[in-house]
């Protein structure tokens, strides 16, 4: 069995390098393939993936300009040849140690599709208050319109087989994606299985990125396929 990790980066030249050895340096007992997107980064995180790229278990592939979170995905999940995908921020704020605990519900046969959630119990660097009213105002709205029961539906950490990629019809360029997939993987029938993980916040002179104006379009997205499908 073969897992693919799906790596989109934008302008990540301080972390990338770190973050692909933490991912190589975790045995999860499967085969193992990398795939990075770059959606066209200003910053010199090119330069680093080139050298990165000449690993035999790193596929690396250029947006020619920057497109969003939603597209880089997309492009990656369009190259991965794995039976079981895994979504990695390219930021240091999520922990590729707890690969195991991501993996165990979908090799144990109990989900196709698998959350980490920031909410669960797990340690974690205090957050933005107001980022995490909003979290959690999303995920309360996601609960209300598929009925489900998450803590967080816009974890970094998504995890799911190839049959579930397979169905996935995603067309959100930018932030949109983490609702788009979610109301899809929940519109099909799937349930999500959620494990606590441990969450890092960058602070935004470190390099965040998602801002509360993007909350707008979380919420759109999550009423547009709740109503429109």
């Amino acid at each position: 069995m073969k897992l693919s990790v799906l790596i989109p980066v934008y302008n990540e030249a301080k972390t990338i390098a770190e973050m692909l050895r933490r991912v190589r340096s975790v045995d999860t007992g499967l085969e193992r393939e990398i795939v990075v997107v770059d959606d066209g980064s200003t910053d010199g995180t090119q330069e680093i993936l080139r050298q990165q790229a000449s690993s035999e278990d790193t596929m690396v592939i250029y947006h020619e300009t920057n497109q969003g979170k939603g597209a880089a995905v997309r492009t990656a999940l369009q190259h991965a040849t794995g039976d079981i995908l895994l979504v990695q921020d390219a930021d240091l704020e999520y922990d590729p140690r707890e690969y195991p605990d991501l993996l165990k519900p979908i090799l144990e046969d109990r989900s196709q599709v698998v959350y980490g959630s920031r909410f669960r119990g797990g340690p974690h660097k205090a957050m933005f208050f107001w980022h995490m009213v909003g979290n959690k105002l999303l995920t309360l709205v996601t609960n209300v319109l598929y009925n489900t029961i998450l803590s967080d539906m816009e974890t970094g950490y998504k995890v799911f087989t190839r049959d579930v990629a397979d169905r996935l019809d995603l067309k959100s360029p930018r932030w949109g994606f983490d609702p788009e997939i979610t109301a899809q993987i929940l519109k099909k029938g799937y349930r999500i299985y959620e494990v606590p993980i441990s969450y890092t916040g960058r602070e935004f002179y470190e390099g965040k990125k998602i801002s509360w104006q993007d909350g707008f379009v979380v919420l759109w997205t999550l009423l547009r396929y709740r109503l429109f499908g």
